[in-house]
């Protein structure tokens, strides 16, 4: 436990001095140019679905006008390796090549696409080298598919008779963050972005977020010791996306789901950790969330906490988040600057990843 701690120190202090690059969303921010309107700004922070084995027209057309940055495939999206690839195809093409395009693809029964790695679950991956190994076979796949996006490593640290049990590295949180540093570089070798989830962790949880609201009741000093230490870590390592959890974290945040957070999205992984990458939520039809508010509410709360990417597995909710969010920032000036500084980092990310395609 005391090395975790000691990475988390490290990280705050070395992020106080790290210099901007091209990349940075700062840069972006800060240099000279035109505002791009709003409608595009919206766009970038949406991450939409959509139902069956080809691309809608709808979707054609918003990745094509900009009114969304990518969409993120499911089971419902794949019938065979050569259809998804075509799928993927058509995807870039109406977003000229810059289209994010994601996918659950963790190892085990926990993936999207059947004919990619891992075929092996996270818990039976005994170290470093394995997890190494798994990721790069992962990246190969589902590159190949035309994929550039993995909603994975699960960056928690498991418990005995948790709800993520089945899908977390072996270990403690030092043995946990070694594999995930192990992982997050073996994708970023084979050019796909990787996605460490669930912030600030999930591990101790007893149930899914997709199903019902779920508690942590850690205090402060074990959630920064021991949940986040593989966060850091991965962090450490590169990691261009970090997925918020749905969990309410009261010692964190009394009131507010880690998704909707500022404290734990601006103050805790922002701030104290150094991360300056793209924060996606998790599915925002989760039950978890929709016991709060409605769908729009959760959206526009989330992005003022400080998410990036908003991420919509119901074919349905695209229109009424973008229409929510656009409401929003021609209301609030302070919401419109948020949609400016994830706008410019999700930019950022398709720019990297376009590069690479």
């Amino acid at each position: 436990m005391l090395a975790a701690a000691s990475l988390i120190v490290a990280m705050v202090l070395g992020s106080r001095d790290e210099p901007a690059t091209e990349s940075d969303p700062r840069m972006a921010r800060d240099a000279p140019r035109s505002r791009p309107p709003l409608d595009r700004q919206i766009g970038q922070l949406l991450m939409l679905s959509f139902e069956g084995t080809e691309v809608p027209a709808y979707v054609r057309d918003s990745l094509r006008a900009g009114r969304a940055s990518g969409a993120a495939l499911f089971a419902r999206n794949v019938a065979s390796e050569d259809q998804v690839r075509a799928l993927t195809r058509d995807l870039q093409d109406a977003a000229r090549g810059r289209a994010l395009i994601a996918t659950d693809q963790e190892g085990g029964e926990a993936r999207t696409l059947p004919f990619a790695a891992p075929t092996v679950a996270q818990p039976a991956l005994g170290g470093p080298d394995a997890a190494a190994a798994s990721a790069r076979r992962s990246a190969r796949d589902v590159r190949a598919a035309g994929v550039n996006i993995v909603l994975a490593p699960v960056a928690d640290v498991g418990a005995p008779g948790g709800a993520l049990s089945g899908r977390t590295y072996p270990g403690d949180a030092d043995a946990v963050g070694a594999s995930i540093r192990a992982a997050v570089r073996a994708y970023a070798s084979a050019r796909v972005a990787s996605t460490l989830k669930h912030f600030p962790g999930l591990g101790a949880a007893g149930a899914n977020t997709d199903d019902v609201p779920v508690t942590i009741p850690a205090s402060r000093e074990e959630l920064e010791q021991r949940e986040t230490a593989p966060f850091a870590a991965g962090i450490e390592a590169g990691a261009p996306l970090v997925m918020a959890s749905h969990a309410l974290y009261p010692a964190l945040d009394p009131k507010r789901i880690a998704s909707q957070s500022p404290a734990i999205l601006d103050g805790l992984l922002r701030d104290r950790l150094g991360f300056r990458g793209v924060v996606v939520t998790d599915s925002m039809e989760a039950q978890a969330v929709l016991d709060r508010s409605s769908l729009e509410r959760a959206a526009v709360r989330s992005v003022g906490a400080g998410v990036d990417l908003v991420l919509m597995t119901g074919p349905g909710s695209y229109l009424r988040v973008r229409r929510a969010l656009t409401r929003e920032a021609r209301r609030s000036p302070a919401f419109r600057r948020r949609v400016e500084e994830s706008a410019a980092r999700v930019e950022a990310l398709r720019e990297r990843l376009r590069a690479r395609r």
